[in-house]
């Protein structure tokens, strides 16, 4: 490992946190099979991506796919609130989310081509920037600093389960501030609201909720941006207001009428895609920028999402 990166991590997280994440990262470095909810990695054999291309291309799907994949929809998502200050009325936020740069190129120009029309307050982003789960990152780093430099200021995001944590002084540099079990308040005049992010909770089981809203004092706004949606009873009795997440890609290779064949996710499946609520804890589960393992898209259309907050 690059000592410069090791001590950019330790400056950043502490020496305990970056040497908890990169030891799980090498115990999971390549692995196949995992052990308990994680117990197969698709993504993580390679046999499985060429027998997804050749069955879909012997049921004439493949090509369509390519098609489908490369066509990001942007989607409109208003949700009122009692509780939201009046000084955060229309807040928008822009949700992009599981872009897996590597095989995404036609949807990450199609992204780019979306962003000079839309107008938002803030963007966050959920997780699995990267294809793979291991091996190089530099590729990555690359295709995010492309589609950063179209986005507008301030951009804020979470490591998904596809993601090193090498990758976190790079994204910093590149001006996406990372909320790992963190915390950040955004004021508008005297009011202000708050944004919490978690480590990844589905592969690394790196999230701590508990960290992530200590300083939220209780009964103000807060919105928790997690990479999977899987931790939502803990998110909802937490206290959070909204929770944003991704990875599921909404099933990706869905049968007609967008019903997902695999999640990928503990989860009841009216989560996995879309808004949902769990008690007064509002969810949105994005379908997701990119795709997955082999670049098609199936009855599941990749989005980006605008987020706008309501006073009810």
């Amino acid at each position: 490992m690059d000592r410069e990166v090791l001590k950019k991590l330790e400056q950043r997280l502490g020496p305990l946190y970056a040497k908890q994440r990169l030891g799980i990262e090498r115990d999971h470095e390549a692995q196949v099979f995992g052990q308990g909810l994680v117990f197969f990695h698709p993504e993580n054999w390679r046999e499985s991506h060429a027998l997804i291309q050749r069955v879909l291309k012997v049921l004439g799907l493949y090509w369509r796919g390519r098609r489908n994949a490369a066509r990001v929809e942007v989607k409109y998502n208003p949700i009122a609130f009692e509780n939201l200050p009046p000084n955060f009325d229309g807040f928008t936020i822009l949700h992009i989310t599981d872009i897996h740069v590597e095989i995404s190129h036609a949807a990450i120009r199609r992204i780019i081509e979306h962003l000079p029309s839309l107008h938002y307050d803030i963007c966050v982003l959920t997780g699995d920037y990267r294809n793979r789960t291991h091996g190089p990152y530099h590729a990555t780093l690359e295709g995010l600093k492309a589609l950063r430099t179209h986005l507008k200021h301030p951009v804020y995001g979470v490591l998904g389960n596809h993601d090193t944590i090498h990758m976190v002084p790079g994204m910093e540099e590149m001006g996406i501030q990372l909320l790992l079990n963190e915390c950040e308040t955004i004021v508008r005049g005297d009011q202000r609201i708050h944004l919490a992010g978690v480590d990844d909770a589905h592969y690394y089981r790196m999230d701590n909720i508990d960290k992530a809203s200590a300083q939220i004092p209780a009964g103000e706004f807060s919105i928790l941006l997690s990479h999977t949606p899987e931790i939502y009873r803990n998110a909802a009795h937490a206290g959070f207001d909204l929770m944003l997440s991704g990875h599921t890609h909404g099933g990706q290779i869905c049968l007609p009428g967008s019903i997902p064949i695999i999640l990928d996710s503990d989860l009841p499946r009216h989560m996995g895609a879309g808004a949902w609520r769990h008690h007064d804890m509002v969810g949105y589960t994005s379908r997701g920028a990119g795709a997955c393992i082999v670049p098609v898209r199936i009855n599941c259309p990749p989005e980006i999402t605008l987020h706008q907050l309501k006073r009810a």
